[in-house]
């Protein structure tokens, strides 16, 4: 009977998929050079100097993603998306005021006397930190269904608490790939606080996730599917103690596997997100709304596709040429 409704209802299932991997994407570039931002407060002046200039070529093109999940959201599931706005309309007004904010301060802070520096590197440092702890909110409230109960609002706090961590986890290993010396060693340790952070966060989602909705709890530990099911925490796992192994031995000599930790992390967050996706499926909303319901008539999805085939793959490889153009320790900042 799945099977049946999933080839009637393809395109609102490729949208569902095209949505949430461009959420997926959103999040591993944007919260990298999120993270970036929230660690400059912890630096030198100097080093914020080498940290912003890390990011320069790819921040504003990494927010792309975000337009794009949201845009499918918006024209494939308009149901959902004025379900899930009622419900985050605040938080995503904050996130919007911190991704402007930080945006603002990016190039202000190489225009001004240096006097004035100061300012405009606090205001990068709490636009990107407000940006980030308004995403984790709005995650946490999205994860357990919109819940009213106060329980559900400290959820979402601790949560927006934890991807902050995540994403000074990214920005973190991405230092330790684009930079080198004194800066790569603090990144070293950042990545290391970090992990044990994103670690406890996870175990949090992993644990609330089953005992806030029974069908999530019988999807994951009925047989045979849990066998089928564990190899997905059992990586993310070995993963976790695969990157603290390798943070204790950074750097290596010529800076070798200066990429490795960035790409374990990447694998271990690709994970949890396939693990909520599964328990998720097949509602757009956790437990009130499923992706069918939400969906706009198979006609409008068909020419929405059309559009999507022509640029989706036009946002892939600019996204790819332009990590490639810049491949290699990052350089000083320069505006000329």
């Amino acid at each position: 009977m799945e099977e049946l409704l999933i080839a009637e209802h393809w395109l609102a299932y490729t949208f569902a998929f095209l949505m949430g991997l461009s959420v997926l994407i959103y999040a591993l570039l944007d919260g990298y050079d999120l993270g970036v931002g929230i660690l400059t407060d912890n630096a030198t002046w100097r080093q914020k100097d080498q940290m912003i200039a890390s990011i320069g070529p790819f921040w504003d093109a990494n927010e792309t993603w975000l337009v794009l999940g949201v845009g499918i959201l918006l024209v494939a599931f308009p149901m959902a998306h004025g379900t899930i706005l009622t419900e985050l309309y605040m938080p995503v007004a904050i996130m919007l005021f911190g991704l402007i904010f930080r945006g603002v301060a990016f190039d202000f802070r190489s225009k001004v006397p240096y006097q004035k520096k100061w300012i405009w590197n606090s205001a990068f440092y709490w636009g990107s930190l407000v940006a980030t702890l308004a995403q984790g909110y709005m995650l946490g409230r999205y994860v357990i269904g919109f819940q009213g109960d106060w329980q559900s609002y400290i959820f979402a706090g601790i949560i927006a608490l934890a991807v902050a961590s995540g994403y000074c986890l990214l920005g973190a290993c991405w230092l330790i790939m684009k930079t080198t010396d004194e800066l790569q060693i603090r990144a070293i340790r950042w990545a290391k606080y970090h992990l044990t952070n994103i670690t406890i966060g996870i175990g949090m989602i992993s644990i609330t996730t089953p005992m806030v909705s029974d069908r999530v709890f019988e999807r994951w530990f009925s047989f045979p599917e849990f066998l089928f099911l564990s190899p997905i925490p059992i990586v993310a796992g070995l993963l976790i103690i695969a990157l603290y192994m390798l943070l204790r031995e950074l750097p290596l000599k010529n800076d070798q596997y200066c990429w490795l930790p960035m790409a374990i992390t990447t694998a271990i967050y690709s994970l949890c997100f396939m693990g909520l996706s599964y328990s998720f499926f097949p509602y757009i909303i956790p437990e009130k709304l499923k992706i069918i319901d939400a969906a706009s008539s198979n006609e409008s999805l068909l020419i929405i596709f059309i559009g999507t085939v022509v640029v989706l793959p036009i946002i892939i490889g600019y996204t790819i040429f332009s990590y490639y153009v810049f491949r290699g320790k990052s350089h000083d900042l320069s505006y000329d």
